[in-house]
């Protein structure tokens, strides 16, 4: 049986590795991926807690937030396309301004 710990650790791990992509990257692609790492992570430490505690709440919130990431992802996803279409760019650094 694997303890709990470990759990905790690669699910902090893996928000880290998120987090650290999110700061460093500037192609809006490559934000959106560290994004959903971050949320792995919080799900990884969610769902360790709910079969620690024998409890099934935890899991069905994973559920919730499995659907809500991959709707942010396609909307992320076509404001890429719209921004891409428009600026011919998907780095940060290069879009100045966010309004039509």
């Amino acid at each position: 049986m694997v303890p709990l710990d470990w759990y905790l650790m690669l699910g902090s791990i893996v928000f880290c590795i998120g987090m650290i992509g999110f700061m460093i990257r500037r192609n809006i692609i490559m934000m959106f991926l560290s994004v959903e790492l971050m949320l792995n992570g919080v799900n990884i430490s969610l769902v360790a807690f709910s079969h620690y505690l024998q409890d099934l709440r935890g899991q069905i919130l994973v559920f919730f937030i499995i659907a809500v990431a991959a709707s942010e992802a396609a909307i992320g996803l076509a404001i890429v396309i719209l921004i891409t279409r428009n600026k011919n760019t998907i780095f940060i650094d290069e879009i100045n301004e966010l309004r039509g």
